[in-house]
Parts: C-alpha cells; structure tokens; sequence
C-alpha cells in the first residue's frame, strides 16, 4: 500500500470508534510543526481539571485528529478532563527526530499554558497508543533528562517499542491480524531513517535509564506483534523501580482501543483510562 493509501484506509476506520459525544469545547491551533486539538468537558470541576495530553498512533506514518476524535471526546466526558490531542509530522515525508521533537515540543507548552484553560499541572498524564505510546515515552524520558517537570502519569496502549521487532510475538501474531509485522516496521523504516534500530530513541524498551520515571500503565492486546514488548517494558520498570502496571486485554488484536462503536473490551479500556485519569 502506498503511505497515502495506508493513511486514507486508517481515516476510513474511524467510524468504528462509535458516535461523537458532545463536549463543552472544542479548540484547534497550529503551532510550528505540530498542532493541538483541546477537549474541554461541560463541567467544570472544583478546583481544576485534570489533563490528558495524547499522541496518536498510525506507525509513524498515519493518524490524525479524526482518527482519534471519538475516543478523545469519551475520554473528556468519562474523566471529566481536559484532554490535548498531539499531531506531530508524519513519516516518510519528516523522518527522525520531527515527531519526537514535535511531541516533546506540544508538551510543554500545553504544561506553560495549562492554568489558562484551569488545567491542574500536578494532575498531567501523558499516553498515546501505538506510535503514540512510543512518543509519550520518549517525552517522559526527555523531560526528565533535561531536570523538567514529569507528569503525574504516563498511560501506554500497546506501544510501539522496538524497532528490531524480534519478540516471540512479532513472529507468532506478525502475519494474521490485521496489523501486520511488515506495516509496523515499515513505519518505524520511513521514520528513522539513517537512526539505527538499536538507538534508545528509536527502541525506548531498551533504553538504558527509565529509573525515575512517573508511574506508568501499560495496555496489551492478546492477538498483537507488540504485545511482548510492551508487557516487557513492563518488567523493565520494575526492576528500574517505577510504580507500573500491566494488563493483557484477551480475544483483542491491535488498534482495539479505537473500536468502542463495536468492541465492548474498547469501551471498557477507555472507561478504564478515564478512571485512571480520574485518580491522579
């Protein structure tokens, strides 16, 4: 397929995330090389919102907002929270480092500006699924190698994590589900470019100091090729001494999360999220 093609069938998906809900607001603005679409819900709580600040997925080389706006706008209301959707550029037309500094970049002007929206900066979580798990990783971990202000919670939907993808489940799950071995590294190819798959930015699993990071959750899909990964970055962060938590969604396949019109497991891991955002 070409990237157009990949990006047009990922588009026409959407409807399978369920009907728009109503928030109370909804705002856009481009900034740079990236935009952000702000949720607000009807609500407003007492003293702040907690915030949601989320990367998309599409394997570096799809996604958008539209991809994404059901399961924004269930977010916003279910947590009754402020939620930051991040588009960043998409390979192969910007290749490493534009969306890990895109996403980087996003973050901490929605951190500066968050008080103006009534935002509670110590109520943040960072999440996103697939690639955009992958980048809200990365973020974390650059936000805390520059000394900056982590977020209270990061919140990883069987992200992408390694690049060389040789986990037992790239070859059991790599051909027969939808998302294909052959369509997540080809996303990780077009984005890295020259970057070696063994850099720590390229594979976060492997990256040598997760010590210090916030608490972190981790989602995985039975019928997934990442699904190895993630489930061992989180005994990586254990043994690194982060509060983690993992939890293996069964009879699901990748992208499941963007299912909730037709997969109760879908409305179930939002609803789940929204809890977790709840509780920060």
């Amino acid at each position: 397929m070409s990237w157009q093609a990949r990006r047009e069938g990922y588009l026409s998906s959407a409807v399978l995330g369920g009907e728009r809900e109503e928030v109370g607001a909804i705002e856009e603005w481009q900034a740079d090389h990236y935009a952000i679409r702000r949720y607000q819900p009807v609500d407003m709580p007492d003293p702040a919102y907690p915030a949601l600040i989320y990367f998309h997925g599409g394997c570096f080389v799809s996604g958008d907002f539209e991809t994404h706006d059901r399961q924004m706008r269930m977010l916003c209301n279910s947590a009754k929270a402020l939620v930051f959707a991040v588009h960043t550029r998409l390979a192969p037309e910007h290749s490493y480092p534009a969306a890990h500094d895109d996403a980087l970049a996003a973050t901490l002007a929605i951190l500066a500006a968050l008080p103006q929206w009534h935002g509670d900066p110590g109520r943040v979580a960072l999440a996103g699924d697939s690639a955009g798990g992958h980048l809200a990783l990365v973020t974390s971990l650059r936000l805390k190698e520059a000394g900056a202000a982590l977020p209270a919670a990061q919140i990883l939907i069987y992200p992408m994590l390694d690049a060389l993808g040789e986990s037992q489940s790239y070859g059991d799950l790599g051909d027969d589900y939808l998302i294909t071995r052959d369509m997540l590294l080809s996303g990780f190819q077009a984005y890295l470019g020259r970057l070696p798959a063994s850099h720590p930015e390229a594979s976060p699993l492997h990256h040598p100091d997760l010590a210090g990071l916030p608490p972190t959750h981790i989602l995985t899909a039975e019928y997934d090729p990442l699904r190895d990964e993630g489930e061992a970055l989180y005994g990586k962060l254990l043994r690194a001494g982060v509060a983690a938590s993992c939890q293996r969604q069964l009879g699901v396949i990748h992208g499941f999360f963007q299912l909730a019109g037709i997969s109760p497991a879908a409305r179930h891991a939002i609803a789940q999220v929204a809890m977790l955002l709840k509780g920060l």
